[in-house]
């Protein structure tokens, strides 16, 4: 049988950033604001179920659930701060995400804690 002029169907490996080059292999900026919440740290989420203590009351435990998931969302918040001011610290002008995002992220510290501390003292 001769060969065929169809190219083969099946899918070939190229990624779509092939042409760029020596730039795709260079290692990300340090001071990247991404880069530096990669080196922080992951944050968890919260499970979203009850409260496991089974001794308070169910009103109780929901409230304790929706103050963890408060305190998740606060530890989530202050990683990102934390970011932006190394970003803010260690890189460029370029790298800094502005005095609004940096009081943005301040005020969510802030109603995240709040928030937390309301669901936490019983009612």
């Amino acid at each position: 049988m001769n060969a065929s002029d169809v190219p083969p169907l099946r899918a070939k490996h190229a990624p779509a950033n092939a042409d760029e080059g020596e730039e795709a292999s260079a290692k990300p900026d340090p001071n990247n604001l991404i880069t530096l919440l990669h080196q922080i740290g992951c944050g968890a989420a919260a499970d979203g179920q009850p409260w496991p203590e089974r001794d308070v009351p169910p009103g109780r435990r929901l409230a304790l659930a929706d103050s963890d998931g408060a305190l998740v969302g606060l530890r989530i918040v202050n990683e990102i701060l934390l970011a932006a001011e190394r970003a803010r610290q260690n890189g460029g002008p370029e790298h800094y995400v502005g005095d609004r995002v940096m009081e943005g992220l301040k005020l969510a510290t802030l109603a995240l804690t709040n928030h937390a501390i309301y669901r936490l003292h019983p009612e």
